[in-house]
């Protein structure tokens, strides 16, 4: 991490978990064991119908709401759908687009996740874009191809100043839910790859400045050595971010709590 030129963000993705029931005492919990920081900003990613209650009870433990998914499409007939307007309108800060399992269970594409991206950032709210690699292109040597693909097509179209309200996710297909962890070289690798094509894009300030998260079954055992790499700026957390104690693990090990 270097706190010096880009923020450390901790996203918490709860999934297709949680009941608004559970939003209260979860955040009541969190708090007692999440440190004060002013440079590591948490998130948590909750489901739609969390929303509201994250929102309201966030703020005493200085949770930042985030969504899971949103709309290409402003407003109309597109039943289920949410817009960015009205995730907005709600008070979200964040929302994670091309996150693995919507691109395999919903067959989103790099287009689609391109339009879900620029419709995010002019509603003024933060896309947290993730890429990331199959075992088998892992195997076959195409990760660095692959990652450089998916972080090109998402930002297309979106000029350097619309780069600033962008966070990019390096989520390993394979490290997914599986238990499995890139090793902190094998993060480390990627991260400084997609720092280099967005120095590529944009140039080195734009570079400097962007954070890139790990996710991928970071957690509070590997929070603290993946998040010493020096392009690794905090993680897109999955499983762990349902456990108050280990997710403020992974909120201390980002050096929050010596502050």
């Amino acid at each position: 991490m270097n706190p010096k030129y880009r923020k450390t963000i901790i996203a918490g993705n709860w999934k297709m978990n949680m009941l608004v029931s559970d939003v209260k005492p979860f955040v009541e919990e969190l708090k007692g064991y999440i440190p004060k920081t002013k440079t590591c900003e948490t998130v948590l990613c909750v489901p739609a119908v969390n929303i509201a209650a994250m929102l309201k009870l966030g703020k005493e433990a200085r949770i930042v709401c985030g969504a899971q998914d949103v709309s290409k499409y402003d407003k109309g007939a597109y039943t289920g759908e949410i817009s960015a307007s009205q995730l907005a309108d709600a008070g979200v800060k964040y929302c994670i687009v091309g996150h693995s399992e919507r691109r395999e269970y919903h067959n989103e594409s790099d287009m689609l996740v391109n339009a879900k991206t620029r419709a995010l950032i002019e509603k003024g709210i933060c896309p947290i874009i993730c890429v990331g690699e199959s075992l088998e292109q892992r195997e076959m040597g195409l990760t660095m191809a692959h990652i450089n693909y998916q972080v090109r097509a998402a930002l297309a179209g979106v000029d350097v100043t619309m780069l600033r309200h962008c966070v990019i996710a390096y989520e390993p297909i394979w490290a997914i839910g599986t238990g499995k962890t890139a090793t902190s070289d094998q993060a480390e690798e990627v991260c400084r790859e997609i720092r280099l094509i967005i120095r590529d894009m944009y140039g080195a300030r734009a570079a400097r400045s962007i954070s890139i998260l790990y996710g991928g079954s970071m957690n509070a055992k590997n929070a603290a050595e993946l998040l010493a790499q020096p392009d690794v700026d905090g993680g897109l957390i999955g499983g762990a971010s349902l456990k108050p104690q280990d997710f403020a693990t992974i909120i201390s090990a980002t050096g929050a709590d010596n502050e």
